[in-house]
């Protein structure tokens, strides 16, 4: 088993990235930081899908590529590295896959062309604030095909066409399409540590919706959008995480202190050798993720975890020493490192914090040895 890209992928990989470094420069994603009246880039996420990426793993029956999950890990770990302001993983990896997974075939002959071509914008609209939702627990309800409601924070949600939303009918959970543009959708964007990736509190009020899925299978559904959702995060947080070994490394050797060059003293190369090992053991785990994926193997459940608990804990510390690699120049404004600590952070939370990864982790692994 070959746990790397094919040339072709390579070269895929390769095109991305000079593409995002033309298009999506550092000043970019301060653009959008700095400005608090935009969420995201829209010239960017034209372009982006202009190129096809969104539909990279879609089939072309519905207006995609059908290249493969793989080819999408590959543009993921790029678009992770320019920390491209833009709504791809809401859409992509969530929109796109659960509509895949379990939409009907109206469902996806009508949406998955829109959002292969960059027409529509898509949401997960799951937490209802702080703490881990439980069966029983959800309090959005549907009644009637009429969603009632609040979710918050809703990734993307200020921005979105469509979200996917988790909610209760007849007392058990189910998934919903709800389009949020209708005026029974009020949504108010909230403040988080990426401005870059914005967030909304999304409030229904009787909004139409449509079933996703079978009837009460709201939960199960959910974990395995997840699990497709959180291989494909994890190789974003992977290419987050080796720019910001990169930027240390670089500034460590330009950087000098009493005359000699930072990256020459113990302290900062045990620091830069904890992040590449951190990184080596993340790159590991997502690659055992992508070919579960790309397969939709039975180990698909355990390899998700994995490779979203290792990305996460190495993201986590690349971004936190490259910050400390710059010392006080890095805790500025001015600096970069800022950015990828608040990416990181934004990632790690995004479809269910570490700890809850972690125990999932250990679920899966005792229901396998129980086997």
């Amino acid at each position: 088993m070959n746990f790397d890209y094919s040339d072709d992928q390579k070269a895929l990989k390769d095109e991305a990235r000079r593409f995002l470094a033309a298009r999506s420069p550092v000043s970019v994603v301060r653009g959008v930081l700095d400005d608090p009246a935009r969420s995201c880039d829209e010239a960017l996420w034209k372009a982006v899908a202009g190129q096809g990426w969104c539909g990279a793993a879609i089939p072309e029956r519905y207006g995609g590529l059908g290249i493969g999950h793989i080819e999408l890990c590959a543009l993921a770990e790029e678009l992770g590295r320019a920390l491209a302001p833009i709504p791809f993983a809401s859409t992509v990896y969530v929109l796109a896959e659960a509509l895949m997974l379990a939409g009907s075939e109206a469902q996806k002959a009508e949406r998955l062309p829109a959002v292969a071509a960059g027409g529509l914008i898509g949401a997960l609209a799951v937490s209802e604030g702080p703490g881990r939702l439980e069966p029983g627990g959800v309090k959005a309800t549907v009644a009637a095909g009429r969603l009632t409601g609040e979710k918050l924070p809703v990734t993307d949600g200020d921005v979105a066409d469509l979200a996917v939303v988790l909610a209760e009918e007849d007392g058990e959970p189910g998934l919903f399409l709800v389009d949020l543009r209708t005026p029974e959708v009020v949504r108010e964007t909230v403040s988080t540590l990426d401005p870059t990736r914005s967030a909304a509190r999304v409030i229904f009020t009787g909004a139409r919706c449509e079933r996703l899925g079978e009837p009460g299978r709201g939960f199960a559904l959910l974990e395995r959008i997840l699990d497709r959702a959180a291989v494909l995060l994890a190789f974003e947080q992977l290419g987050g995480a080796d720019r910001c070994l990169e930027m240390a490394r670089d500034y460590a050797l330009q950087r000098y202190a009493f005359g000699r060059p930072i990256g020459s003293y113990q302290a900062i190369k045990h620091k830069l050798a904890d992040v590449y090992v951190k990184n080596e053991a993340a790159r590991a785990n997502a690659y055992y993720g992508a070919w579960a994926l790309q397969a939709d193997a039975p180990e698909l459940p355990v390899a998700a975890a994995a490779a979203r608990i290792a990305a996460s804990d190495a993201y986590w510390l690349a971004s936190k020493e490259n910050i400390q690699t710059h010392g006080g120049v890095g805790f500025t404004w001015a600096a970069d490192c800022h950015l990828f600590y608040r990416r990181s952070r934004q990632l790690s939370l995004v479809a269910g914090a570490p700890r809850i990864w972690k125990a999932r982790l250990a679920e899966r692994l005792e229901r396998r040895s129980a086997a």
